[in-house]
């Protein structure tokens, strides 16, 4: 597969958040990348403000991204997830929906859209 081809980067970036590996997360992302909400407001932009918040995110204990599906058109991949996630109220899980796009081997733009909360 091509290093720098949307998939191998999105799944370089699915396995750097479950590895907990800030460098490697933020190598996938461009210098100037954006995060949304997805239809929503812009969450971040810049690797240095992207990097905070999963920098904070990797601080939980079982933190881990369940790939359940993906579909790949063009430079878009959308990957639907479940998250366990620790909460304030214990262990639990969301469903995200994550479309990124890719240019040139980096995610220049990512949208999130997450589901309803569910406890352990």
């Amino acid at each position: 597969m091509n290093p720098t081809s949307p998939l191998a980067v999105v799944q370089a970036q699915l396995d750097a958040y479950n590895a907990k590996d800030l460098d490697a997360l933020m190598r996938t992302y461009a210098p100037d990348a954006q995060q949304f909400a997805l239809h929503g407001g812009l969450l971040a932009q810049g690797i240095d403000a992207i990097r905070p918040r999963y920098q904070e995110r990797f601080g939980e204990p079982d933190l881990h991204a369940r790939l359940l599906t993906r579909s790949v058109i063009g430079n878009f991949v959308t990957d639907l997830e479940i998250v366990t996630r620790n909460f304030p109220e214990g262990l639990g899980t969301v469903e995200m929906l994550c479309v990124y796009e890719v240019v040139d081997g980096h995610i220049v733009r990512a949208s999130f859209a997450t589901g309803e909360k569910r406890m352990s």
